[in-house]
Formats: C-alpha cells, structure tokens, sequence
C-alpha cells in the first residue's frame, strides 16, 4: 500500500512540474538550470534538509523493525566453584548454563506490527513533506512572478510619466497654470515609492525561495516567464474523494491508528507470562573412589530448565491495556480532525480558485480593454489641448490598478490549482513526468 502511495507522489509531484510547464521558461541562471517551476521544484526536491531529514526519519524507522521482531540474546552462565561441592560421584567443579527467553506467543508479531506501522507513519510524512514542499515552492514561485511582473508594469507607468514631466513643464513655461505639474511630480512620487517597495519586497520573496531550494545566501534568482492560466472546471466531490484516498498525511494518522492497534495487542498480550528455557551442565571431577562405592565415577551432569514468571500484579498489565487503549481512540480522534480541516481546505482553495478565475475573466476579457482605450483617449484629447494633464494622470492609474489585479489573479489562480493538487495528490491538468526518483 505505502509502495503504491509513495509511486502515486511522485506521479503527483511530476504532475506539479508539468501542470506549470507553460509558465517557465528554459533560461539559464547561475544556480539553478532554468527559470521555470521545474526547475525549482526538482532543485528543493534533491536539496532541502527538511525533506533529507523527513527521509532519514522514515529510515530509522524501517532499521528498527528486525530489531524488536529478534529474539532476546541468549544467556551464558558460566560458574567455577572455588570450594567443590562434594557428591557420591565425584566433586562439581564448573556449571554451565545456556539459557534463553521466549516470549508469549504473538508478542513478537505484536511489536514487529507496531514497528512497521511507526514505520509506514514516517514514510507517509515524508511523502506528505514532498508535497508540503512543492506547494511551498510552487507558491513563492509564483509571488515571486507576480512581484517581477509587478515591477515590471510599474516601471512603465513611471517611464511614460516621466516622458510627460518635459512637455508640462513646457507649458508652464508658455504660462499655463502651474498646477498640472505640481500633481504629475507627486503622481511620480507616489509610482516610485511603489516601485521600490515592490523591490524590497521582491529581495524578501527571493530570500524565501533560496531557503526553500537550500540556495545560498545572494544566489541569482531569474524572473519567471510566465502566463495566466486557462480556465480550469473541477469537481469538489471528486476532488474530495481524491483528498480522502490519496492524501499522504492522512495516510500517516491513519498508520499511527495501526501503531496504536498493535500496542493495544501488545499490551493485552503483556499479562501473559514470558518462557526461559535451558541447558545445564555440570561438570565433575574424579572422586578418587572405588566404582563400587561410586557407580559412575566423574560422570558429568546434564539439565534442562523450564522457568516462567509469573504476572500476578494485574494493576500493571491493565492500565497498560488502558493506556494503549486510549492512545487509539486519540489516534483516531486526530485522524478525524485532520480529515475534517483538509477537508475545508479544499473547500476554501477551490472557491478562491473559483474567484481568482473570475477576476481574470473579468480583468482580460472587459475591463482592460476599456482602461486601454481610456487611456489611448485621454492621451490624444490632452496632446490636442482637449484635456489636462489630471485626466490622463488618472487613466494611466486606472490601467495601472488593473494590470496588477489581473496578474493577481493570475497568481492567486496558480496557487490555488497547485494547492489542491498538492492537497488531493492527484494530477489536475498537464503530461505527467517523474521528478524525483528513491
């Protein structure tokens, strides 16, 4: 089962990459091998601590289970006398015994159950921490788009402003009313205190990124070419059964389930009493006697012992049944809870997916064009001495607030579609690739 979940997020993962191959382009930087998301995720995917230390974890684990499945070692005991004790035969001189211990039957079983679903638990995380992982790096990948196509358009509109500060200036030269130019330079102000912010946080954004991709500090990061996505129609309900089968955290509560299982049977079985099993030897020396008055003369001695305690205090065996016995019912009341917030997330992410795309439809389809055709407007009315300066300002503020709501929504879009894939780990759209191999 866990093979077959750990095959599925890979699929899942390759699904991540290639659900954004539109929106990365193939350039090359200094650290990583292209600028798309690919790129990124294979990069976090083969480097990131968090993840090798989710691994090394699930490893740990597994090294344990030949462990608690072994019998006891056995015991050697080895006893000199130094004064000998005397028997017709002859005096003992060494008693050698080789014993060793069994437990009840089925308490092996019970610990190797227990053991492998520790076990399952720890590789069901670090499946669930690859996901986590992707949808960290899809997200900030996209901010980080969104920020550079900000920045981008910004510095447009501060370009195209500062075309317009000579012709201004002009005429309040030839006597216009010097108020035009009074609020074009606080229009540019205003442009360039946002576009150095956008900066800043860009510097922010590329500083997460580097911590998710183990990235030194001062890597280049190259912009991301991308493009808004196409409108996508998906099921909730199936979405939502994909959530309940093929969700790798919910995988690993309910491997805790079968851990706590077995330490409920662990438990019952440890009233039970455990087996000691030996040989003995004794060795005796020669008694320096007739055979008649000794029939077998320094003829060593043999033994087999069989021993068991004796679990008489029954407070101990039954508040350990209690104890595993509640740590079940929490393990199965956690497994619940996570199902019912996972549950809201897809909920809550397939509705601002829905948002999202209808903001994009509303931005490009109409509102653009209109802002576009406002500014085109404005532009000729005021080199045709139709207009002032204000109502231009105006229009190229307008077109501005809508091209950064658009590519809002184009990265609130992306997020969302690569969050519920990472939440239902089930390919949405795209070829699927493998990316990350064991």
């Amino acid at each position: 089962m866990m093979g077959k979940m750990l095959n599925r997020i890979r699929r899942s993962l390759g699904g991540l990459s290639a659900l954004c191959l539109t929106a990365g382009a193939a350039a090359q930087s200094p650290v990583l091998s292209g600028s798309g998301l690919e790129d990124y995720l294979q990069r976090a995917l083969a480097e990131n601590p968090s993840l090798q230390a989710a691994r090394s974890q699930y490893e740990a684990a597994r090294h344990r289970i030949p462990q608690v499945r072994s019998l006891p070692d056995p015991t050697l005991q080895v006893t000199q006398f130094v004064e000998s004790v005397q028997t017709r035969n002859g005096p003992q001189e060494q008693a050698i015994m080789l014993s060793q211990r069994m437990p009840w039957f089925g308490k092996l079983d019970a610990k190797e159950q227990q053991a492998s679903a520790e076990a399952q638990a720890l590789l069901a995380a670090w499946q669930h921490r690859q996901l986590q992982l992707a949808r960290q790096v899809a997200v900030a990948y996209y901010e980080y788009a969104y920020t550079g196509r900000a920045i981008e358009l910004t510095q447009e509109n501060l370009d195209l402003l500062d075309q317009l500060m000579p012709v201004v200036e002009e005429r309040v030269r030839g006597g216009d009313d010097v108020n035009p130019l009074l609020r074009l330079r606080v229009e540019t102000g205003r442009v360039g205190d946002r576009l150095a912010s956008l900066r800043q946080q860009r510097e922010t954004e590329a500083a997460q990124l580097r911590a998710l991709l183990a990235l030194p500090d001062g890597a280049a990061l190259t912009l991301p070419d991308w493009q808004a996505p196409e409108t996508a129609s998906l099921d909730g309900q199936a979405l939502t059964a994909s959530l309940e089968s093929a969700n790798p955290e919910l995988a690993m509560l309910q491997s805790r389930i079968e851990a706590a299982e077995a330490g409920q049977e662990l438990a019952r079985l440890e009233g039970y009493p455990d087996l000691m099993l030996g040989l003995n030897y004794l060795q005796i020396g020669d008694s320096g006697v007739s055979a008649a008055m000794a029939p077998d003369p320094g003829k060593d001695a043999w033994g087999v012992t069989v021993s068991l305690n004796l679990p008489v205090w029954r407070d101990r065996p039954r508040a350990a049944a209690a104890e595993a016995a509640s740590r079940q019912r929490a393990a199965e009341q956690l497994y619940q809870d996570r199902l019912n917030g996972l549950r809201a997330d897809v909920a809550s992410s397939l509705a601002r997916l829905r948002d999202a795309q209808r903001r994009l439809d509303l931005y490009g389809t109409d509102l653009l064009g209109l802002a576009q055709q406002a500014v085109d407007n404005s532009r000729a009315n005021y080199e045709g001495g139709r207009r002032s300066i204000l109502e231009l300002i105006d229009s190229e503020r307008s077109l501005l607030e809508l091209q950064l709501l658009y590519w809002r929504a184009a990265a609130d879009a992306w997020q969302q579609r690569l969050t519920l894939q990472a939440l239902t780990n089930q390919p949405l759209l795209g070829t699927l690739s493998v990316t990350h191999d064991e």
